[in-house]
């Protein structure tokens, strides 16, 4: 019985990787549809009474402004053309804050976000924390930094049903996300930790003072070569 169950095991194990870099190599190419997180955030609006609502345009990265390139590693991961997905000194930094019972963004780099975006539920565990270490290691070797920026902007939340750059540039400035300003860059980078509670126009004080301190961060970030 005992044999029977990690033979199950084992191959439930190998199905599950040969599953996952599958995946990984299909997302290199082919335009990620739909989100763990979109589906989670529709049902939720369902169960409140609300409209589902879910926007969602993929374009390239060609088409996406530099400016919101340079804003959200500003914002996000200062070292994502350094690191291989991973910066320790930020998640030591998040967790000795944490000691102290500050809030931080909690070191996740932009390669994380995007591994749990696309990939894995919301939530905190560790199974979960494993599985997005598992797929941040993935993305990097598969996709590639540029690949990885192109899917996270295209994925990430930037309002109440609001996914990816260009919905996000054309729900907050009426525009496409090809042509978005610095500032409006980096209001959008601005309201990323809570996309639904912030505003990246008419912003609280709050927010404003994050934008101006995005626009000062994306003077120092040359030119981006991925």
């Amino acid at each position: 019985m005992i044999r029977k169950v990690f033979r199950w095991i084992w191959k439930a194990t190998l199905w599950f990787i040969g599953l996952s870099i599958l995946s990984v190599i299909i997302f290199k190419w082919v335009p990620v549809p739909i989100t763990p997180l979109m589906i989670t955030r529709a049902v939720e609006n369902k169960l409140e009474g609300k409209d589902a609502l879910l926007t969602h345009d993929w374009v390239s990265i060609e088409n996406i402004s530099p400016n919101l390139q340079k804003a959200v590693i500003a914002s996000e991961d200062g070292n994502f053309l350094k690191h291989n997905g991973f910066d320790f000194k930020a998640m030591q930094k998040a967790f000795k804050n944490n000691q102290k019972g500050k809030r931080l963004k909690g070191g996740s780099t932009i390669s994380q976000q995007t591994a749990k975006n696309v990939f894995l539920w919301q939530g905190r565990s560790y199974i979960r924390k494993g599985l997005e270490a598992y797929f941040t290691v993935l993305i990097e070797l598969i996709w590639g930094k540029e690949r990885i920026m192109e899917v996270y902007l295209n994925s990430i939340e930037m309002g109440n049903g609001v996914y990816g750059a260009e919905s996000g540039a054309r729900h907050w400035y009426r525009k496409s996300a090809a042509d978005l300003t610095k500032k409006e860059a980096a209001g959008i980078a601005a309201i990323l930790p809570n996309p639904r509670k912030y505003k990246a126009t008419n912003s609280s004080s709050y927010i404003n003072r994050r934008k101006e301190k995005i626009v000062r961060v994306m003077q120092h970030i040359g030119k981006i070569d991925y």
